[in-house]
């Protein structure tokens, strides 16, 4: 791995954990298209690198959250039952779709949801 490949990942990683620890993401929204872009990744490697990277931040900044009073253990341990299931199986998607409909479906995720949090986001 060359030092600009370093520093770039090292980059992407210190932004993602900002973003992650503050609004709850990181690997998607911000590895995904920083590995794409700026790494040249394809879509496929750069879903399945991000996930890798994220076992780490979600340790770490779940147990700050924890110390500091926040988060639902109950509602978490229900809800990774159901995310880590229907990852098990949907993370054969991957391998079936196209590069090109993983990136739209991306894509159209990040926008919905992203408008859904600016016009009908509360606190």
């Amino acid at each position: 791995m060359s030092p600009s490949t370093i520093a770039i990942s090292l980059s992407i990683g210190a932004i993602s954990g900002v973003v992650a620890a503050l609004c709850g993401v990181g690997g998607g929204v911000i590895m995904v298209p920083c590995f794409v872009f700026l790494l040249k990744f394809g879509q496929k490697d750069a879903v399945a690198t991000s996930l890798m990277a994220m076992i780490g931040t979600a340790l770490v900044a779940s147990s700050q959250n924890f110390k500091n009073g926040f988060g639902n253990l109950q509602i978490a341990a229900v809800t990774t039952l159901g995310a880590m299931t229907t990852a098990y199986f949907a993370s054969d998607w991957l391998r079936k779709l196209s590069s090109e409909r993983l990136t739209q479906f991306f894509g159209l995720i990040l926008v919905l949801m992203g408008l859904r949090m600016l016009l009908l986001g509360k606190s």
